[in-house]
């Protein structure tokens, strides 16, 4: 099992999302860093024992990642659970036309879920080939300035069976991104409640309606 993880399957990872897409942009340099064979065998059966499919383990496991990532702190980021994430989907109800962008992604959890809402109620309109081409290519944005948390969210949408989704490495508050206030109509998004801001390449429309003030982690909640 270690060879096969370590020679075929993150080889095989890495190049999954296709050439020139944004997943095998993030896997690029994914490394496997189990040193034996003794501990892989150890964490597959850690693994098979979690309920997994039981209220929201894999969300209590995130945040339990994040305590362990040294930046998570620093830019804000936490877990928003499960079931506010579905409620805010069901409350937006996305449909096939849809263009949505979650600013400050993460792992992808507010995607992942319209992806699975979609799937659940537009079932049939997913079989025509334009809207199957838009929702694998065209229908889901997030953005994330944590190259961890980019390739989570990428290996998360994969795992959705959406393709290619534009999972992209950006500040969704600078000036840069101004240009992409009117692309999308559907956003969907719990913001970070903590971090820096670089006010010099903040976007000008933002700073003329509110000057933000960064809130340390511990006051957050």
């Amino acid at each position: 099992m270690f060879a096969l993880v370590r020679d075929r399957v993150f080889p095989w990872l890495r190049e999954l999302g296709g050439e020139g897409s944004t997943y095998e942009q993030h896997m690029r340099d994914a490394r496997f860093t189990i040193p034996t064979a003794n501990l892989l065998a150890k964490v597959v059966d850690m693994l098979d024992g979690l309920p997994l499919d039981e209220h929201d383990t894999k969300g209590d496991l995130y945040e339990y990642m994040l305590s362990k990532i040294a930046a998570a702190g620093q830019n804000g980021q936490f877990r928003t659970p499960r079931h506010i994430i579905q409620l805010m989907v069901e409350m937006t109800a996305p449909g096939p036309g849809d263009t949505i962008c979650n600013p400050a992604c993460g792992t992808a959890g507010f995607l992942v879920e319209s992806a699975a809402y979609l799937e659940r109620t537009h079932h049939e309109a997913l079989f025509g080939s334009a809207t199957r081409r838009h929702f694998d290519h065209g229908m889901f944005h997030g953005f994330d300035f944590d190259n961890t948390m980019l390739r989570i969210g990428s290996m998360n949408m994969l795992l959705h069976e959406v393709e290619q989704p534009d999972i992209r490495y950006r500040d969704s508050l600078a000036q840069s991104a101004a240009s992409d206030a009117d692309r999308y109509s559907l956003i969907l998004a719990n913001p970070p409640f903590a971090g820096s801001l670089d006010y010099e390449t903040t976007a000008k429309d933002l700073l003329a309606i509110v000057r933000p003030t960064a809130i340390p982690a511990s006051q957050a909640m």
